[in-house]
């Protein structure tokens, strides 16, 4: 659905938490559904992982440009493609219309075909053309100042960095192999002190299952964004509950995501505090969302609210809801 005019304007107009150049601040933008996640460093840098849909009047890139002016970012230093399906990268073209990106990180050709893919893929190789194009894979650390930004997953490949023993692994199933770009996905695990942040895009779950089973090549984290907008395709508990994340984020939209089933295993994930919706997910009903405090877009409307993470070196963090400035520090 379209943004109404005066709510963007009341979206834009509210006041960002104090900003310390001590935090690590992560914004989760409401892309409806795709994903865009603002990080910037206790140095200034920026990091924007996806980059949302395209059209509805540069709806995405508008929202993403809002936050990083409010955050005092003037260009995105590095922009991470998880991977190249249209609620990802679509809006690449329109945010590159709206602010400079030096550095576009991906994880190489699509391997999907067809008139639709094609176009996706020329449209970021416009955009890369103009910046610093890097292609990693597993292993590779991007250089951001005062911070860890380390690739687990590209291409279909997965870390070799040695884990621990994981005992959910016993008796999980797989599910039918996915041949599409979700499996590609660039997955980014960024540590800053104490402080971990797990972004794995639409990872699927065999993948999932190789960077956990037999060993968590991950160990656990602070704050999870939700594989896969919280669908059941992605996120076993083999590994959502191996990686023990004290917050959750789902980065779903009304219609899209937030599944009843994928909802339940992050909701009882030993040791989760709170899970937090961008927004209200129709599938879950009653009984399969979180509080309304933590939910920034509730049932029906579509103003384009945002999740803030703050992050401290010492681990300690706050969540601030954009829609009605309710913070919880854990």
């Amino acid at each position: 659905m379209a943004v109404k005019p005066l709510l963007l304007i009341a979206l834009l107009a509210l006041p960002l938490p104090a900003r310390s150049a001590r935090n690590l601040d992560i914004f989760f933008v409401d892309v409806e559904g795709g994903q865009a996640t603002l990080l910037v460093t206790p140095s200034g840098e920026s990091l924007l992982v996806d980059t949302g849909w395209p059209g509805f009047n540069d709806r995405d890139a508008g929202r993403i440009a809002a936050v990083a002016a409010k955050a005092g970012v003037k260009q995105i230093d590095y922009l991470i493609i998880t991977h190249f399906h249209t609620d990802h990268v679509g809006g690449i073209e329109q945010l590159a219309a709206k602010m400079p990106i030096r550095h576009l990180v991906d994880h190489g050709s699509t391997v999907e075909r067809g008139a639709n893919a094609e176009k996706l893929y020329k449209s970021y190789e416009g955009v890369a053309a103009k910046g610093k194009r890097i292609t990693v894979k597993p292993g590779d650390k991007l250089p951001l100042k005062g911070l860890q930004v380390e690739i687990l997953t590209s291409n279909g490949d997965i870390t070799t960095r040695p884990g621990k023993p994981n005992p959910l692994c016993a008796g999980v199933p797989h599910k039918a192999e996915d041949r599409s770009e979700n499996a590609r996905s660039v997955g980014t695990l960024v540590t800053y002190g104490k402080f971990r942040f797990l972004d794995m895009g639409d990872l699927t779950w065999n993948k999932e299952l190789e960077l956990v089973c037999p060993e968590n090549r991950i160990g656990k984290v602070d704050v999870y964004l939700t594989t896969h907008h919280g669908l059941d395709a992605s996120g076993p508990a083999a590994l959502v509950h191996a990686i023990a994340p004290r917050v959750a984020i789902m980065n779903n939209g009304e219609t899209k995501g937030g599944v009843p089933a994928a909802w339940r295993v992050v909701r009882s994930s030993p040791g989760l505090l709170d899970l937090w919706q961008l927004h209200y997910s129709a599938a879950g009903a009653g009984d399969a969302n979180t509080g309304e405090k933590m939910i920034a877009n509730p049932k029906g409307e579509d103003s384009g609210n945002y999740i803030e993470v703050q992050a401290q070196s010492n681990g300690k963090f706050t969540v601030t809801n954009s829609r009605n400035g309710f913070s919880k520090s854990y």
